[in-house]
C-alpha cells in the first residue's frame, strides 16, 4: 500500500484497514507455521503497511489533539 493511497483514506477507514491487515498478517502466519507459503516476503509486507497506517493514524489524532488545545 502506497503512502498516496493512505492519505486518501478517513480516519474511520484507517482504523478499519488496520484491522483487516492484522487480521491478514494472523492468517499469513498460521499458514506459514503450517506449511511454507509461496512468498513468505508477503509477511514482512503486511507488517509494514499496518505500521505505515498506524503511523497516519497517530499522526492524525496528534493534529486534531493539537487543533483542540
Amino acid at each position: 500500500m502506497k503512502n498516496s493511497e493512505i492519505l486518501e483514506l478517513s480516519t474511520e477507514e484507517l482504523g478499519a484497514r488496520i484491522g483487516e491487515e492484522r487480521a491478514n498478517l494472523t492468517k499469513l502466519k498460521f499458514a506459514h507455521a503450517v506449511s511454507a507459503i509461496e512468498n513468505p516476503t508477503r509477511i514482512t509486507k503486511v507488517r509494514k503497511d499496518i505500521a505505515r497506517l498506524n503511523t497516519e493514524l497517530t499522526k492524525r489524532k496528534a493534529a486534531s489533539a493539537s487543533e483542540k488545545n
